[in-house]
Parts: C-alpha cells; sequence; structure tokens
C-alpha cells in the first residue's frame, strides 16, 4: 500500500488519465510512494469508500462538485488548477495534492 492515495475526478475518467501519467512519473522522480488514480464523476462515491483516497482533485470540468464533496468528505478537497490541467503539468499537481494532504495532518 502507497504512503499517499491521491484521487483525481473528471467529467468522464478520460481527461485525466494522461494527468494521471504525468502525476505518476513526477512522484517516482521524486521518489514519492504515491497511488494515483483517476475515475468518473459518477463513480466517485463508491472509489471514496472503496479506495480510501488522502486527498481528492477535481478536475476544472467538475469544479461545480466541490462545495458538494466538502461537505460529505473528511479529506482536502481542491479543484486541478486550469492551467495546470490544460498544459498536463503533472508535477504543479502532484506538488499541490501532496501540500493539501500535509496541510490536514
Amino acid at each position: 500500500m502507497a504512503d499517499k492515495t491521491i484521487m483525481l475526478v473528471c467529467a468522464a475518467g478520460m481527461s485525466t488519465s494522461l494527468m494521471v501519467s504525468k502525476m505518476q512519473n513526477a512522484a517516482k522522480d521524486k521518489g514519492i510512494d504515491a497511488e494515483i488514480f483517476a475515475t468518473a464523476a459518477s463513480d466517485a462515491d463508491e472509489k471514496i469508500n472503496t479506495e480510501n483516497p488522502d486527498v481528492l482533485m477535481l478536475g476544472p470540468q467538475v469544479s461545480y462538485l466541490l462545495k458538494d464533496y466538502q461537505g460529505k468528505v473528511d479529506i482536502p478537497v481542491e479543484v486541478i488548477n486550469m492551467q495546470d490541467y490544460g498544459m498536463m503539468r503533472g508535477e504543479k499537481v502532484l506538488d499541490e495534492a501532496l501540500k493539501l494532504i500535509d496541510e490536514a495532518k
């Protein structure tokens, strides 16, 4: 089991798959043991219960879910910066996720 589990949510679970790959590469380069995965918004509640993520990162296209998830989970929830998402800056998104996890401890 990884030290940290990062869950990304997008509309269909497809557009974040490249972001997951970029984040996994950044984590590997930094020597960070992290499980990073993406899921569709329709499957997010089930995945939260089964995977127990440390942080929930929402794709910009589902930013409208922010308040909903902040009200029902006790882990950090944040919308991925639109520019970082659009440019597929996996390292920056990973750094933000790790910062949120550390701040929650």
